[in-house]
């Protein structure tokens, strides 16, 4: 089974983290950002991955280091998971509708760390997530995991539905590329490693 837990402790957080790539039947996630919550879970669920998160963070201060650290912890953690990589898909995509906005991810789990992000919202807070920390959730979770990892909204007018948009995809994109192929002999490279 692939899975990994990772534990990260800093001076701004404390973070326990469980992924498992083969069995989505347990998400439990609490972050202490409700919103933030809301789209982790977003993207385990149409991701199909088990996830559990438990992080506290100096949010009295501000969202910023526990949701890049989170990002930084699931990296880890998905790294840790696939291993050697042997079998994969290894390339990921999805486009996720929701009402007026379309977003798009794409995923090379190539081993070797980029992001492009292309996405702005109208709306600096939801709750107490910070909408501009998106970003470095995705550049910690990329550069971490040793992904390409592509992300835009397409259009849209609704911050929320931009940044659900963007979790769903980036939980569907990564299902697509973390499958294993039975047709897929040992590790899809031509370097022979990724």
């Amino acid at each position: 089974m692939r899975k990994a837990t990772i534990t990260r402790t800093t001076k701004e957080t404390d973070i326990q983290l469980s992924l498992n790539l083969d069995d989505y039947t347990t998400i439990k996630i609490d972050t202490g950002i409700g919103f933030f919550n809301h789209m982790l879970d977003a993207f385990a669920r149409h991701g199909r991955f088990g996830l559990i998160i438990k992080a506290k963070g100096d949010l009295e201060v501000d969202p910023h280091h526990t949701i890049e650290d989170v990002g930084i912890a699931l990296g880890l953690a998905l790294k840790q998971a696939l291993d050697d990589k042997a079998g994969i898909e290894r390339f990921g995509s999805a486009l996720i509708p929701l009402d007026e906005t379309l977003s798009r991810v794409v995923i090379d789990l190539s081993g070797r760390a980029y992001l492009v992000f292309n996405a702005e919202f109208a709306n600096d807070h939801l709750g107490g997530y910070d909408t501009e920390v998106t970003e470095d959730f995705f550049q910690a979770f990329a550069f971490n995991a040793d992904m390409n990892l592509h992300a835009e909204v397409l259009y849209g007018r609704n911050s929320h539905h931009k940044l659900e948009t963007l979790f769903k995809a980036l939980g569907r994109a990564l299902r697509a590329a973390v499958t294993i192929n039975p047709e897929i002999i040992g590790i899809p490279s031509t370097k022979g490693v990724i």
